[in-house]
């Protein structure tokens, strides 16, 4: 099969372009026929060089271009238009390369008979697992167009949660960087200055400006080990996080931290709920949604809780039992979710709840940076300043001396 890059007009006049993977021109010319599209030009496309260097020219597909393409496509369907002829249309319009080849193999699966949600399926890294469910429901039901426009506004909103939260530590990471990279230059340029002066004048020196100049006679010579151990460790920390055991400890004493636990605490049970609300709103079954939440967690502690309220539901019990035996979710949420239990009304209920829970990330984040900018500036001033008082010290004494 060679992909073929192809122009040509509609039955309503209007030029369109795009690929197609086929085994001759004539396939491609025929393929193009069942679509009534009339052939204006069709061409091999060049081989590309960086081929075999896929990491060079690999592309990460954003959220934002999944939401875009979502809606259009909701749109398109909603006109009436064939599933082929919407991806054949979306994917001649990406800039996205790694995008525009995704949507290009999913409208030749779904030619080649796979369902919609089947050829979704295959492409995980863009696609994931609610996508695909939600998709495969909406196919079933026949409102793909109600369902896509439902999975755009979920993940506008799971963007904009991500983009508080990224938010709140984009400040205090900056001022700790900064602060690292001054305290390196002084100690590495600027503290070298004075120790050849204060060993010109002799005598003993005090022994905070000691260990400073220690300090600093440590990071020139060894500096090149101290960042092989800092890159050792760094990636010994990753490789730890990424084993089984070592995410659930990680992820267990990150919800216990003082202040940071209880902002993830809100903001796992909004994307909870606002994901569970958007699959049983869809008409996807409880127990295949709380598999799906556990996996898009993003927390092990968290996903545990979820499987186990999956377990005790497929035993018969209600889903604000276990919900509250986890120690997780807020009392007000646990019984919130029993009145939608009872009331049949669950889904509207996670909805209401996931909204109040946004805000509280909002009021959450608020709080967060309030309190970390005093702390951070009395780091930076207390780093910064620390060194620069352990230069002057010998001036300061020496002075006392000359004036006694």
């Amino acid at each position: 099969m060679e992909l073929y890059v192809w122009e040509g007009r509609t039955r309503q006049g209007i030029i369109e372009r795009g690929e197609i993977k086929a085994a001759n021109e004539a396939a491609v010319r025929a393929q193009l026929r069942r679509q009534q599209i009339q052939a204006i030009t069709i061409s091999a496309k060049p081989k590309d060089i960086l081929k075999g260097f896929s990491f060079l020219q690999r592309k990460k597909v954003k959220e934002k271009e999944i939401v875009v393409f979502t809606r259009q496509f909701a749109t398109m369907i909603d006109a009436g238009l064939p599933i082929v002829q919407c991806l054949e249309i979306l994917s001649s319009q990406q800039d996205n390369p790694a995008f525009k080849e995704t949507l290009t193999r999913v409208k030749t699966d779904v030619e080649a008979g796979s369902t919609f949600a089947e050829a979704l399926c295959k492409h995980p890294r863009v696609f994931n697992d609610l996508f695909c469910t939600l998709v495969a429901a909406g196919e079933a039901g026949g409102i793909l167009d109600t369902i896509l426009n439902r999975l755009a506004a979920y993940i506008e909103k799971s963007m904009n949660l991500k983009k508080k939260v990224k938010g709140a530590m984009v400040y205090p990471a900056t001022v700790m960087i900064i602060a690292l990279v001054v305290v390196a230059v002084l100690l590495l340029f600027v503290i070298p200055v004075f120790q050849k002066m204060f060993a010109d004048f002799g005598g003993s020196l005090p022994a905070f400006t000691q260990f400073v100049i220690n300090l600093s006679d440590l990071m020139r010579h060894y500096f090149i080990l101290l960042a092989g151990i800092l890159i050792v460790l760094g990636y010994a920390c990753k490789r730890y996080y990424k084993s089984e055991g070592g995410r659930a400890a990680v992820d267990d004493l990150v919800l216990k931290l003082p202040v940071v636990g209880e902002l993830i605490k809100k903001v796992a049970v909004a994307r909870f709920t606002r994901t569970l609300g958007t699959l049983l709103t869809s008409g996807v079954p409880i127990l295949d949604g709380l598999g799906i939440v556990a996996r898009t967690s993003g927390n092990k502690t968290i996903e545990k809780a979820i499987l186990r309220t999956k377990i005790s539901i497929s035993e018969g019990k209600t889903i604000a039992e276990p919900l509250e035996a986890s120690g997780i979710f807020p009392p007000m949420v646990v019984q919130m979710i029993s009145v939608g239990e009872s009331s049949g009304a669950l889904d509207s209920m996670l909805s209401k709840i996931a909204d109040f829970f946004e805000e509280e990330v909002d009021v959450a984040v608020a709080s967060l940076t309030s309190l970390l900018e005093p702390m951070l500036m009395v780091f930076l001033g207390g780093a910064i300043g620390g060194l620069v008082v352990a230069m002057y010290l010998p001036i300061f004494k020496m002075a006392s001396i000359l004036g006694g």
